[in-house]
């Protein structure tokens, strides 16, 4: 079976000595921590093919999505949920919390008016943000805007999920109510989802609730850790 997310033989940065390799198979959680300066910013990027490493690949369900035309490479996007680094998670700032859950939905779903309205009611009820849902990203506490990120990464309920530094800033409580989220539920397999997580830490409760956790020590060099 293809897994869902490969990397080969990719070089983290111009010099590296080690070049990264990693497969995340279907179903499972990984995180890889590391700092910048090894590298770990770059790898959702090269998952989506919003940049293509120097040499070897990454794939998505068996593609490189880097290769693809344009409108293919756009289109294959929409079946993995990316939550970007950063406070904002990639809201757009002229829309309200409920509009930026929308979005996915409008432009890449074919769903009436009135499904996406009652999609979005779902999701704002399950991500705990229907009395934020009117506001605008600038005026929601950081909480409320990673809840929202992540809540328009599910949009499309996607089978694969990269998320980048989901957890900086947020208690423990609320780090293990996103990751659930994220899963999807539970299925005799294991999680709905597959998760694929990077950043330079995460809380503790949810290292003790993932499959496989990884430090990149350096950049290409991947060091196991315990869960």
């Amino acid at each position: 079976m293809t897994a869902p997310l490969c990397f080969e033989n990719i070089p983290l940065a111009r010099h590296a000595t080690h070049p990264f390799s990693l497969t995340v198979e279907e179903r499972h959680t990984v995180v890889v921590l590391g700092d910048e300066d090894a590298g770990i910013g770059a790898l959702g990027g090269y998952a989506l093919g919003l940049e293509r490493p120097l040499t070897g690949r990454a794939l998505v369900f068996g593609t490189e999505v880097a290769g693809l035309p344009e409108p293919a490479r756009l289109a294959f996007r929409r079946r993995v949920g990316y939550l970007p680094a950063g406070d904002g998670g990639g809201l757009l700032q002229n829309l309200s919390l409920r509009d930026n859950i929308a979005l996915p939905l409008r432009f890449g779903s074919g769903a009436s008016s009135h499904d996406i309205e009652g999609r979005v009611n779902v999701m704002l009820a399950a991500s705990r943000l229907r009395e934020a849902a009117g506001v605008r990203p600038a005026q929601a506490n950081e909480e409320e805007r990673r809840r929202a990120a992540l809540a328009r990464a599910v949009a499309l309920d996607p089978s694969l999920l990269i998320l980048e530094q989901p957890f900086d800033g947020l208690t423990s409580r609320v780090a293990s109510e996103l990751l659930e989220y994220a899963r999807g539920g539970e299925s005799a397999e294991g999680a709905r989802r597959t998760i694929f997580i990077t950043g330079q830490e995460v809380p503790p409760v949810i290292l003790r609730r993932v499959d496989r956790v990884y430090r990149l020590t350096r950049p290409g060099v991947l060091e196991p850790q315990p869960v």
